[in-house]
């Protein structure tokens, strides 16, 4: 049985609330508030560059959400610096000379390249510690998948291994072999 509610300021409180609730769900804020709270962006320091093929370039925007307003463009190949990471986001600054300023960019957007010229590759660590389980050996030169960062380790993807790279073992620049 529905206790009926009586007090009309009390109906009007109950529709307003039931009005504003409908509303921030339609509209996508409910997806940004829940982003705000949950985006603590990671600190990283790490080098990248963009693998979006789209002629106009990878959007830069102005938050990690595609709701956020574009800021900018990069072209392909052109290398990032990496300065956060927050889900599927990353933060960046100093793009070459396409793009002054920070922005975030989504990551799969993003590439590197692992290093270890003239050796047999490197190692994909299972943490961000060297001390970590060896979960892979990547070969010198190999393109990888960046999934994210944390200080100077990139954490990236190499034939469905997911795994951590050290600083010494990336490559961020797309069109040089970072010897």
């Amino acid at each position: 049985m529905t206790k009926k509610v009586k007090n009309p300021v009390s109906k009007l409180v109950i529709g307003l609330t039931f009005s504003c609730i409908s509303i921030i769900l339609n509209i996508g804020i409910a997806d940004q508030i829940g982003l705000a709270k949950s985006t603590n962006p990671q600190k990283c320091d790490i080098l990248a560059y963009v693998t979006d093929t789209d002629p106009q370039g990878l959007n830069v925007r102005s938050g990690a959400s595609t709701n956020n307003t574009i800021v900018g463009q990069i072209p392909i190949n052109e290398t990032v610096q990496v300065i956060g990471a927050a889900r599927d986001w990353v933060q960046i600054t100093n793009a070459s000379d396409s793009f002054q300023g920070t922005g975030w960019v989504f990551v799969p957007k993003l590439g590197l390249t692992t290093r270890g010229y003239g050796t047999n590759g490197v190692d994909l660590y299972a943490s961000t510690s060297q001390q970590s389980l060896k979960v892979r050996r990547i070969p010198a030169n190999t393109v990888v998948k960046l999934l994210g960062c944390q200080g100077d380790k990139a954490q990236v993807e190499y034939q469905s291994v997911k795994g951590w790279l050290t600083k010494e073992d990336q490559c961020g620049a797309a069109l040089t072999s970072c010897s």
